[in-house]
């Protein structure tokens, strides 16, 4: 029987643990680590929806750029 409720992929994310593996596994297909891409990408694009602020085009290209400049 399945549970219900939140799971902690989604609490952490926003993403439901389905659309996580998926994109886990286009990581894997294109050769990116997915740790990186969770940890630089994912957390700091829910951390900025959490907190109320607006998710425009810009917003998402900052947290590319930021996330790009760690690989240097």
């Amino acid at each position: 029987m399945a549970r219900k409720g939140l799971d902690s992929t989604f609490i952490h994310y926003g993403i439901r643990k389905e659309d996580m593996r998926m994109i886990e596994t286009l990581c894997v297909e294109h050769g990116l680590e997915f740790d990186w891409i969770e940890e630089h990408i994912l957390k700091s694009f829910h951390e900025k929806k959490t907190s109320n602020q607006d998710i425009d085009t810009r917003t998402v290209e900052k947290i590319l750029e930021k996330a790009l400049q760690n690989l240097k």
